[in-house]
């Protein structure tokens, strides 16, 4: 089925929004750093840790400014991703096993070996190692800024790799978060949300398409798994899996189901609000304080490294190999080097990386700021490295021609028929 009006390719529309939102993400980290190190760092402080009440649960205490944006708005967010990771597995780049393979391999691979990367340095202390998760993940929009700033460079393939691998690694991260991240469990709130989410579903299957009831549901699930014990930002995904999606092959902004238009309205307001508010508020370490023992400390250090040099191994490193063993086909119009810079991208751990930070080590403001160092450390090598790498890097020979055909695959149908340079010259 031809698109309508190709010129508005979903897709187009995807990756300008996430580049767009990626560089304002930047732009907020820079400006919570500058401000967090100038006489307004104290008020920054007061600020973001401004009691604002009331107590909605005792785990919590008093809400703040904070954790209105942590645990509230980043629901939200969470809710977004859910919504993307299912329709990239029902009708998008996910659909398939055969699409699904290179990212699912480098995802594990890029999640696998920071973690043990972050364990070598930071795992003989038992305080530490429960930050284990904090390097494994990729924020997809700063990744996504900085790919911005290569225009026409970065091929779309490289583009494409990226945002599915980042998919597939938010799957990881919210199951990271679910399974290991969870306070004591309150199995009657639990139950609760199972009742509520069982609600959502069964609406589903009775065809019920009101937006604004399944987001009233959304709400009490997010306020039932913040009684549970469970982090509430899960009961952004779980909604997400529960609202209605009409299968809809070539025009994947479609109206004809709800989560299209909550897909498309969310994300401006994530990308352009939430997310770099996130990043601002949880950005600001004063480091004019910061000593060279504090830099090197196991925890930021194995973070960094983790981000730094865990990533690019773990992602280059099983593209490679899935590369050579036949297991995935090469990334078309992409040279490896180009595809070790994205995986040096991919080290940008920045806004789930601040996330599971504050999960990682609750109640122990010193642990988190060392956190924030290791994780500003690491994305910022990672993004100044990846971009010089893909900027310097010679473009494959058939490129070109390679993103003309890519181009009108897109406006024919709002997407790439295959990544892959091996089946792409099959077909």
């Amino acid at each position: 089925m031809s698109r309508s009006n190709p010129s508005r390719s979903a897709l187009r529309e995807f990756l300008a929004s996430e580049s767009a939102g990626g560089m304002l993400l930047i732009f907020a980290a820079i400006l919570a750093m500058i401000v967090a190190n100038s006489p307004l760092g104290a008020l920054y402080h007061d600020v973001i840790h401004a009691v604002t009440g009331p107590v909605l649960t005792d785990k919590l205490g008093p809400m703040t400014v904070h954790l209105w944006i942590n645990d509230g708005l980043m629901a939200i967010f969470f809710l977004l991703v859910g919504l993307e990771i299912k329709r990239e597995f029902v009708d998008g780049r996910l659909a398939s096993w055969d699409r699904r393979r290179l990212p699912f391999i480098a995802a594990a691979a890029g999640m696998a070996v920071p973690a043990a990367i972050y364990m070598g340095f930071a795992g003989s202390d038992p305080g530490l190692a429960q930050g284990w998760a904090i390097p494994a993940a990729t924020d997809i929009a700063f990744a996504m800024g900085v790919l911005a700033l290569l225009g026409k460079r970065a091929p779309t393939s490289l583009k494409l790799f990226l945002v599915t691998v980042a998919i597939v690694d938010d799957m990881g991260a919210v199951a990271i978060i679910a399974l290991f991240y969870t306070a004591k469990i309150n199995l009657l709130a639990l139950a609760a949300a199972a009742v509520i989410l069982g609600v959502m579903f069964a609406m589903g299957r009775m065809r019920v398409r009101s937006l604004p009831l399944y987001l009233l549901m959304f709400a009490f699930l997010w306020y039932a798994m913040l009684l549970s014990g469970v982090h509430a930002t899960i009961a952004g995904v779980l909604a997400a899996m529960a609202i209605p999606f009409d299968r809809t092959p070539g025009a994947p902004d479609s109206t004809t189901s709800p989560l299209h238009p909550l897909e498309h309205g969310l994300h401006p307001w994530v990308a352009f609000a939430i997310v770099p508010l996130f990043g601002f508020a949880n950005a600001g370490v004063d480091v004019s304080g910061l000593t060279t023992e504090q830099i090197f400390a196991p925890l930021p250090l194995g973070i960094a490294a983790g981000l730094f040099i865990g990533k690019q191994i773990g992602i280059f490193g099983s593209v490679w190999l899935s590369v050579k063993l036949g297991i995935a086909g090469r990334l078309r119009g992409a040279t490896w080097l180009q595809v070790y810079g994205v995986a040096m991208l991919c080290g940008i751990g920045f806004t789930m990386s601040l996330f599971i930070g504050g999960l990682a080590f609750p109640g122990d403001p010193l642990l988190i700021e060392e956190a924030k160092i290791g994780i500003l450390m690491g994305s910022l090598a990672a993004a100044l490295a990846g971009y010089a790498v893909l900027r310097l890097a010679p473009l494959h020979p058939d490129h070109d021609a390679t993103e003309r055909r890519s181009d009108a695959e897109i406006a024919a149908d709002g997407d790439v028929r295959d990544t892959s340079e091996n089946r792409a010259m099959a077909g």
